[in-house]
């Protein structure tokens, strides 16, 4: 009788570690820091211009409630799961992950702030940095496990239904569950750079952490004579 144990979480333990952060942070948040962490680690597009430079990081580590954290975790986890596995488990493969996450983010707070240049406008939450992983999940989606190209069919019509769902919260103003204005604009730049990441991270992944081969197994039976 075997005893092998399947285990409760099956998805890769770089998005659980995000989806960790994302709630530890926010639990911090709640408990240490309170409504100062607008503040003194959101993210302005009046701020960035002054020279403030820390929110375009720490701000997707902020969120604006329980329900803002939750859902930002639990994108994290279905998106951020099919990513992590492409760009493979090792210690290598989860810092590219994170990179990654990063980076969409990051660019995702620029865009608004361009959009936006000098508002007092607060933004917080990881939105953009989900989207973006969302954006490279569309296209692992489309090709079966792998990066589909970018003008890729099956592509280029999820990307179009995730635009146009936030161009829908843009003319509504606001998300179903979320109080204040939804940074729709941070999301669609959020998905386009984890479109266009997708690629260049997967192929540092493929170089810097390559998958052992797959061996067949030591006490496998030999195979019967040819009759």
């Amino acid at each position: 009788m075997s005893d092998h144990r399947e285990p409760i979480f099956k998805a890769p333990w770089p998005a659980m570690v995000m989806v960790g952060a994302i709630l530890g942070a926010y639990i911090l948040q709640a408990l240490l820091i309170g409504d100062e962490a607008y503040r003194r680690f959101g993210f302005s597009p009046a701020g960035y211009e002054a020279g403030a430079r820390i929110g375009l990081v720490t701000a997707l580590f902020v969120h604006g409630g329980w329900v803002h954290a939750a859902m930002n975790a639990a994108g994290a986890l279905a998106f951020g799961s099919p990513v992590a596995r492409l760009f493979g488990l090792r210690p290598q493969g989860a810092l590219i992950f994170l990179g990654y996450y990063l980076a969409c983010g990051v660019l995702a707070n620029l865009a608004f702030a361009k959009l936006h240049p000098g508002e007092e406008i607060l933004l917080v939450g990881a939105s953009g940095a989900v989207f973006g992983l969302i954006g490279g999940a569309t296209r692992i989606l489309a090709g079966a496990g792998r990066l589909a190209p970018l003008l890729d069919s099956r592509v280029l019509f999820m990307s179009a239904a995730w635009i146009g769902l936030n161009l829908v919260v843009a003319v509504l103003g606001f998300a179903p569950g979320l109080e204040g204005a939804v940074a729709w604009e941070a999301h669609i730049a959020g998905f386009l750079a984890g479109l266009l990441l997708a690629g260049p991270a997967a192929g540092l992944a493929r170089r810097v952490s390559p998958e052992p081969p797959v061996s067949a197994p030591q006490d496998a039976p030999p195979s019967d004579p040819p009759m």
